[in-house]
């Protein structure tokens, strides 16, 4: 039998001594702790580099945009699952985080994934016929009865409020690019072809300014789980000083069984 040489087992991001800790080659205590904000040490985790502050005002914005978005069903489910298990706040945050998908907020992956299929990464995009790479993916997502991710909303009617200003502080920073305008064809000829208001929604400008960023499609629902844990330990202090689980249970069972339930 052939022994197996082992592959060699590395990474890059951190390291520590009894007396010293260093990610990303920056004294924690020393380089990071009250020089970087959440933000910034969370770029400079991802990529190993520090942010410049047009891209510090970007990431930035991206993320606190992905923290809050009231009673959604993760905010739902952690609740719930903190009713049940008060004890464990750690595993009613990932109950909450693990709704987040094609729906809610998953959907930045998808169209980061559309968009860097269509512009590869690292090729000069600058002669790209975006409005024809616009009508290819619509008419393909129309004809395999696919939703196109990153545009329209159920609440936000007819503007998602959240994306143009997200555009413009990319614009405003030097980072949209083709993926941003691609985001906006894409839109742009979905309305046109659905023939409704079909904007482009906080997760496809989030999606478009990944990829400006030159983020793999990939990790991009990361950013997501990152930023909602946070808004997501604010329910669960809400849901401790004021529950509202029990209620939302109680109510539910009450509607659900009404029928069943003698006069």
């Amino acid at each position: 039998m052939t022994r197996r040489e082992p592959n060699p087992i590395r990474s890059d991001i951190a390291w520590s001594t009894r007396d010293r800790i260093t990610v990303r080659g920056r004294d924690l205590p020393g380089q990071i702790l009250g020089h970087m904000n959440l933000g910034d040490f969370a770029f400079l985790q991802l990529t190993g580099r520090e942010a410049t502050p047009q891209q510090s005002a970007v990431f930035n914005a991206m993320v606190i945009t992905l923290v809050e978005h009231g009673m959604t069903p993760s905010a739902i489910a952690a609740r719930m699952t903190y009713a049940g298990a008060p004890e464990a706040l750690q595993a009613a945050v990932a109950a909450g985080l693990c709704g987040l998908g094609s729906v809610f907020v998953g959907s930045m992956e998808d169209a980061a994934r559309l968009l860097s299929e269509a512009l590869p990464p690292g090729q000069d995009h600058s002669g790209a016929d975006l409005q024809a790479i616009a009508r290819d993916k619509v008419a393909a997502y129309r004809q395999a009865g696919r939703i196109l991710p990153g545009i329209g909303h159920p609440i936000h009617k007819p503007v998602d409020p959240r994306a143009p200003r997200l555009f413009e502080i990319a614009a405003e920073n030097g980072m949209a690019g083709p993926y941003v305008a691609l985001m906006q064809a894409i839109a742009a000829e979905a309305e046109r072809v659905y023939g409704r208001s079909l904007p482009v929604n906080a997760t496809g400008a989030i999606g478009a300014i990944c990829c400006e960023f030159g983020f793999p499609w990939r990790i991009v629902r990361g950013f997501g789980v990152m930023a909602r844990a946070i808004g997501l330990v604010g329910h669960l202090l809400e849901e401790g000083e004021r529950p509202m689980a029990r209620e939302i249970w109680l109510r539910v069972e009450d509607e659900a069984s009404a029928h069943l339930r003698p006069e």
